[in-house]
Parts: structure tokens; sequence; C-alpha cells
């Protein structure tokens, strides 16, 4: 994406707003780096190793330091995430500035309710042993939408995984000058 700095293409929003399938739209072509946190917080449930107190941030430091070392390698990265919290934006934000890459934010919305729930209940888990929230989790889930105008916001309801790419793509592009 970029020719100079690398790109930091942070992709967040509610669960089953179409996160995944957008990221992997974006990352047809394998240009980019991906690193989705639900897979990093799987794998430490998974070891093991986190106690009676779960995951917590955990799984957001580790999307951060990575993060970090690809970009300090050079390459662009795309991290799919919840990103729910201004407390994880601003981590991200922070893991751009300090490596020297340009930031695009983007948040994925639904605005149809009654689909995002069917959505929710019925979508398929690619990543073995994740559960997946359902619709009242979803909705009684901690979120702040962004209230940042730079933010990319795209809602999925009305625009397919393809245009949701071609924008961020495009935001990319213009991100960067080229």
């Amino acid at each position: 994406m970029s020719p100079s700095r690398p790109v930091l293409v942070v992709l967040g929003g509610l669960p089953a707003t179409g996160k995944s399938t957008v990221a992997r739209e974006l990352n047809r072509d394998g240009a980019l780096s991906y690193i989705r946190i639900d897979s990093i917080e799987q794998a430490l449930r998974a070891s093991g190793e986190m106690g009676s107190g779960g995951v917590q941030g955990s799984g957001y430091a580790g999307g951060y330091a990575v993060a970090g070392d690809l970009l300090d390698g050079g390459n662009d990265v795309l991290a799919e995430c919840v990103n729910p919290l201004p407390l994880t934006r601003d981590a991200w934000r922070n893991t751009a500035r300090t490596h020297n890459a340009v930031l695009i934010e983007v948040e994925l919305v639904y605005s149809d309710p009654a689909v995002h729930r069917e959505r929710a209940e019925s979508r398929d888990v690619d990543i073995p042993g994740l559960e997946v929230p359902g619709w009242r989790a979803i909705q009684a889930r901690e979120y702040h939408p962004w209230d940042d105008a730079a933010v990319l916001r795209i809602d999925t309801a009305t625009t397919s995984p393809q245009d949701a790419a071609a924008a961020i793509r495009a935001a990319a592009r213009a991100a960067v000058g080229s």
C-alpha cells in the first residue's frame, strides 16, 4: 500500500458486522500481514496459561507487539479486532506512531438490527474452539462508537465486502499520497 512508510489498517466493529469477511477480501492478494485478535485470544485460552481471569487485554497487547514488529520490518499490517474502547484505539494509534506507520482506522457498523441479529446467530466459526458471542452478549457488550471524524465508517448492511475493501484501499492510497 505504501512505498515509503508502512500502513497499519485497524478494522474494528461489533461482532457479526463482517470484519473477518472484509479482512479476507481486503487481503485477497496477501499483501498485508494479517493480525486477527480473535485468533490470538483463542490461542491464549487454549494454552491453559491464562488462569481463571481469562484473556482480558492480553490478546490486544500481543497484537500491538506483533504489529509493531511487522511495521518495523516495513510490512503493511491489517489488524482485525472489535476495538471497543478509546483505550484500545489509543493503543493502536500509539503503535502506528511509535513505528512510523500510516494509520487507517475503520469501523464497520451494521444498520439493520434484525439482519445483524440473524448474522450473529447463524455465522460459522473458523477458529477452532472459539465461542462467538450471541446476540444478547453483543448487545450487552461495552462498546463505544468512534467519535473521530477521521475514522472510515462503513455500513456492511448496505456495502458489499468487495466495496468495503475497495473503500479501505482508496483511503490508504489517499493517506499515503499515491
